[in-house]
């Protein structure tokens, strides 16, 4: 069930250059999205890809749990620029990994790939006008300078999880595991599984781990939507039939943003009505009761990330008796399982700690400009890409309500443009100036806990543009088609001395969190629990150390 390794691309035996034009940081959709789009709008240009785990692919090399998939559809995840040609909609991460890997290959960006580097320090010098990045190697620490750095690593962190703090794992006689930590060793067969959670790990683990297992039970705090689509689109086999594969993915882009913009658009408008339609669904999978209990969240459709599973192969299982579904709260971990506050106790061999994620942003890495630390929560996101008073650095951050990717591709095609803007003009600096007056909001505005535990601490949208970041790909695909590259910018010359940044407004540190959260309720995991410094601490869960692995390096 778990995706067996393949060879990695890049090499942390080729030497780091000392000094490149762009440095991208990440070899995963956004890096290599981003190093495409760059150098196709100036192939001329000196880049490098640095990649902190030995492997490219990104989380698509990283997870390895059994089932792992997409939880977007294929043909708006893909890039753009290479059609999807896979079978499946929602595909295997064994074969998105592939996919992203052979395009690197194809593009040559393997050839620009270190492996084994992880940025570690980035401080700009105005003076020189450029990064100076440490990045610690297998052979130890070595300095890049860079005229620009793109973030392209991602928003959470690949080597810890969310712990919720549960009490007496050390007690339990089985073994308890992460899915981002999955060992390649651990046999399910015939086993009783509880797996802890209801987000998209979980919907994926349950069905996928119920194959083989004696039986699987979803231990859920408070029920998810779940979202039922074809695991091979049949509008796409039809259209394979007759037409190219790049007009395939065109239309079959335009036809499922258009579903999955109307659900969105719905949910913020008459949200009675998307949630009607998400749990009648359900219901044609399951008995009402069920529905009830398990699948009616105290919120609306798109409050939180919404669950996609194929054909509705969670269902499936449930009703056929392979899994079940059990809604409490944990009291604490006993030597036979997992016991509720309720006083029930969930009986396992194996418990998986579908948790959640740790966030975090820049991969991790210390951010300071000219020696002084930049406060990350201080500072206004310009077009969701830059930090206000930031130069010449972007970052990736892409929609919380659709695929990464189709985000990803506008903020790269942004960059790229940028970019050539500064070379055609003689400019060496770029650096937002955030405008006095703005009334501040959350860079991702959801209420899911994994959000809600550090969304403090990570910086802010605006309530004008440029500033704003909204939850809309066609919107952001016309704001960023007219997308003025000098507003709200300060330029300075290539080679200009004695430049002074300008200041500009801050960002409150601190925000009420977003609409109405489920994980506010007084039990252990609570948002509460974790403050928002906390997100970027690398210590061992408990998870992790339970389950006899260690996080990846």
């Amino acid at each position: 069930m778990t995706a067996a390794p393949s060879q990695p691309q890049g090499t942390s035996r080729r030497e780091l250059p000392k000094r490149v034009d762009v440095l991208v940081v990440g070899a995963g959709i956004s890096g290599i999205g981003a190093a495409h789009r760059i150098l196709e709008a100036d192939p001329g240009v000196d880049l490098a890809i640095v990649e902190a785990r030995e492997a490219t692919g990104g989380t698509w090399d990283l997870f390895r749990y059994p089932g792992v998939r997409s939880d977007s559809d294929m043909f708006t995840l893909s890039f753009p620029f290479r059609p999807w040609q896979g079978r499946k909609s929602i595909a295997d991460g064994g074969d998105i990994r592939d996919y992203v890997r052979a395009t690197a290959t194809e593009g040559g960006l393997d050839e620009l790939t270190h492996t084994g580097c992880r940025v570690v320090e980035l401080d700009w010098s105005t003076d020189a006008q450029e990064w100076v990045v440490q990045v610690d190697t297998a052979t130890g620490r070595r300095e890049v300078r860079a005229r620009w750095v793109h973030l392209g690593s991602g928003y959470y962190d690949y080597e810890q999880a969310h712990d919720p703090g549960f009490v007496g794992v050390e007690d339990f006689r089985g073994t308890v595991v992460h899915p981002q930590f999955w060992p390649e060793d651990l046999d399910h067969t015939g086993k009783r599984v509880v797996v802890i959670g209801s987000g998209a790990t979980a919907v994926t683990v349950v069905p996928a781990m119920a194959q083989t297992a004696a039986h699987v039970t979803m231990l859920q705090r408070t029920p998810s939507y779940v979202f039922t689509q074809p695991g091979v689109d049949p509008f796409v086999q039809l259209l394979r039939k007759r037409l190219s594969p790049q007009r395939v993915q065109s239309l079959t882009r335009i036809k499922n943003l258009g579903l999955q913009t109307f659900l969105y658009e719905l949910s913020r408008k008459q949200p009675r009505a998307a949630n009607a339609i998400v749990l009648g669904q359900a219901r044609a999978f399951l008995p009402k009761e069920v529905v009830e209990e398990h699948f009616t969240p105290p919120y609306d459709v798109w409050d939180q990330r919404l669950c996609a599973v194929p054909d509705g192969d969670l269902y499936a299982t449930i009703r056929r008796g392979a899994a079940d579904v059990v809604t409490g709260h944990i009291d604490r971990f006993v030597p036979e399982g997992v016991r509720l506050t309720d006083g029930r106790v969930l009986e396992a061999d194996i418990v998986v700690t579908a948790t959640g994620l740790r966030l975090q942003l820049l991969g991790g890495a210390t951010l300071s400009v000219d020696g002084e630390p930049v406060a990350q929560e201080r500072s206004y996101a310009y077009r969701g890409l830059m930090l206000a008073g930031v130069p010449n650095l972007t970052m990736t951050v892409g929609y919380v309500n659709a695929s990464w990717t189709l985000r990803a591709d506008l903020v790269s095609r942004y960059v790229a443009r940028l970019l050539v803007h500064l070379r055609d003009h003689g400019l060496g600096v770029a650096v937002p100036v955030a405008p006095d007056g703005m009334t501040a909001g959350p860079i991702l505005d959801l209420t899911s806990g994994y959000v809600q535990r550090v969304v403090s601490a990570f910086p802010k949208v605006g309530d004008r543009a440029p500033w704003t970041m909204p939850q809309n790909y066609l919107k952001d695909k016309i704001a960023f088609g007219r997308a003025d590259v000098t507003e709200d910018m300060f330029f300075a010359p290539l080679g200009a001395k004695g430049v002074t940044l300008p200041s500009g407004a801050q960002a409150p540190a601190q925000l009420p969190l977003p609409g109405s959260s489920s994980n506010v309720d007084g039990s252990v995991g609570d948002v509460v629990e974790v403050p928002a410094a906390g997100a970027a601490e690398a210590t061992e869960t408990p998870a992790s150390v339970a389950a006899g692995v260690e996080s990846p390096r």
